[in-house]
């Protein structure tokens, strides 16, 4: 990107972020006049040095002796209660454009397609709405607060010494063109390193995460060393672009104090030789450019939070700019039938891998069972990703009781189906909420304690001090795998949807509770179009209708006898695992 194309984005990033301000707006007016008379309290006493010096030490003006003080006391008491002004309306503005950014953002996630999960860590996402967020409202408050107090306290004082001297304020033109480049150069130097900052801090997330949730793994396989070394890189690469940041400050503080220096210096030598120049003037001067020097400092710092806020912003507005899921559909149905029809559907996720389905042609009867078998990678876990629509197919059609899947609304497609996968998902709640999540927290008591029972759950819950309003922990740590998966079960039950989805439900359970929930899940499966992926062939022997996966294309379909017969891929499966059986 260059230089122009940067600058108009950069401001098109702050129109944009001044937008969130808009609720505030009365509290952000009251808090820039604050800051408005806290430069102006400060402007106001190096004017009145001019006449205290004069008047109070030259000529002892008695009435001058009297008033001083007081005027001096007023002054910074009116100061003060400014500062306290801009300073808590910046922190509630502040508060609330990080709430309102991370409401909009989290609101984005639940938005947003499978694929965009796929493409980025969690470490960045999660990032994203903690360090990310607190970037941004440090940049429009924090930072924007130091920039127009410090403007004006510059344009204050610069008054305050054209009310003293005109032709000694002049020298200040020297300043204006180096203090202008200086500001330009940091500026943009600010705004390349803080890109790299929030990626570094998304990288530490990330890492972080991973070893929190993996901790068991790190000990067991003796990865301590490899993920230390791996934490220490990424933690090295934020040091060093804070370092820079760091860097860039102190050489603008530098030029910015060696500039001042050479304009105080030519106005002391000016000074000396201009006629009825009084005391009092030249102490009014002299206190302005002091005044003046640390705001200039400042305005050249501060340039690292307000690029690094625009920066910042630019992330979470490319997150807010992302399309959605896809849902034109408008078809509205209370309850489908639940026939499902795949005609030479093709996926593609878009990497060197070639399709993950290829041209496939499947139909699953209403009411009826249909499993789907093959190895692992053969594209039966994408095969029914299709049907809620977490992925959209590449090419081909889907069709659900003969209309295209993409007729649907989505939250009304999605209601007629329940699912449970490979991978648990519990939140941190109790096992009722977990049971009753989402649109069926309106399920009463007893129909989720119903749903705990069909699924074999009740034997674990009923001990329980609580019973149903039991926490479950994060990702349900407090409970064993296969109870995880029998709550899981359960809140499918509940759904009670038209459409059952089985990616591997029984993986996780015991001998013992396997055979339980299967006989539960067969006795609701007879009322439900169900599809059942499974490793175990034993678990689907009895489904209607079997179809056998091999690198994304079906290859075989049938019942489970007439697959046997066959002597094909199902069969040399069956072979397989049932001598893996005799041998255990």
């Amino acid at each position: 990107m260059n230089g122009a194309a940067a600058e108009v984005s950069a401001w098109t990033t702050y129109r944009r972020l001044f937008g969130y301000l808009r609720p505030f707006k009365w509290i952000a007016a009251i808090a820039v006049l604050g800051m408005v008379v806290d430069a102006g309290a400060l402007s106001l006493f190096a004017r009145v040095i001019k006449p205290m010096v004069d008047k109070l030490f030259m000529l002892r003006d008695p009435v001058m002796i009297f008033w001083m003080p007081v005027i001096i006391i007023a002054i910074f008491l009116l100061r003060s209660l400014a500062v306290y002004v801009e300073n808590y309306g910046t922190a509630y503005v502040g508060r609330g454009v990080v709430q309102a950014m991370r409401e909009q953002v989290f609101g984005q996630y639940l938005k947003l397609p499978a694929a965009f999960y796929d493409a980025e860590t969690s470490g960045h996402q999660i990032a994203r709405i903690t360090y990310t967020a607190e970037q941004v409202a440090s940049a429009c408050t924090d930072s924007l607060k130091v920039a127009i107090v410090d403007a004006l306290t510059v344009v204050g004082m610069t008054v305050v010494m054209l009310l003293a001297s005109p032709l000694l304020t002049l020298v200040l033109l020297i300043m204006i063109p180096s203090m202008a480049l200086l500001v330009r150069a940091v500026s943009r130097r600010y705004r390349r390193i803080s890109h790299g900052i929030q990626g570094s801090m998304g990288s530490v997330t990330n890492i972080l995460e991973e070893v929190v949730a993996g901790h068991r793994e790190v000990k067991v396989y003796g990865g301590q060393r490899y993920e230390d070394a791996r934490f220490e890189a990424v933690t090295q690469r934020n040091r060093r672009l804070n370092l820079k940041v760091a860097a860039t400050n102190g050489i603008a503080t530098s030029m910015v104090q060696l500039v001042a220096a050479v304009a105080l210096a030519l106005i002391v030598y000016f000074a000396t030789r201009f006629q009825g120049m009084t005391p009092g003037t030249f102490s009014s001067l002299m206190l302005a450019m002091g005044g003046m020097l640390p705001s200039l400092k400042r305005l050249t710092t501060v340039q690292a939070n307000l690029q690094r806020g625009v920066a910042a912003a630019e992330d979470l507005f490319e997150v807010l700019d992302s399309a959605p899921e896809a849902d034109r559909g408008t078809l509205r149905v209370p309850r489908v039938h639940g026939d499902i029809e795949f005609r030479k559907v093709t996926l593609e996720y878009g990497s060197d891998r070639g399709p993950a389905l290829n041209g496939i042609d499947l139909h699953c009867d209403a009411g009826k069972v249909t499993a789907l078998v093959g190895r692992s990678g053969s594209g039966k876990s994408s095969l029914v990703s299709l049907l809620p629509r977490f992925y959209e197919a590449t090419s081909g059609e889907i069709l659900l009781d003969g209309k295209p899947l993409g007729d649907y609304a989505l939250d009304n497609l999605r209601a007629q189906i329940a699912w449970v996968g490979q991978n648990v998902v519990l939140f941190n709640d109790t096992i009722a909420r977990n049971i009753a999540y989402g649109a069926l927290e309106g399920a009463g008591e007893a129909d989720i304690i119903a749903a705990a029972e069909a699924a074999n759950a009740m034997e674990f819950i009923a001990p329980l001090p609580e019973g149903i309003h039991t926490m479950v922990g994060e990702s349900g740590t407090l409970f064993s795998g296969g109870q995880r998966q029998r709550i899981a079960i359960a809140r499918a039950l509940l759904k009670n949807a038209p459409i059952l989805i089985l990616d591997e439900a029984t993986s996780a359970l015991d001998t013992q509770s396997e055979h339980l929930i299967r006989e539960a899940l067969m006795r609701l499966m007879r009322e439900r179009t169900t599809l059942v992926i499974a490793h175990r062939l034993s678990t689907i022997e009895h489904a209607d209708h079997i179809a056998v996966l091999d690198a994304g294309r079906v290859v075989e379909q049938g019942t489970h006898a007439e697959l046997l017969a066959r002597g094909g891929h199902y069969a040399a499966l069956h072979r397989l695992q049932f001598h893996d059986a005799q041998r255990a």
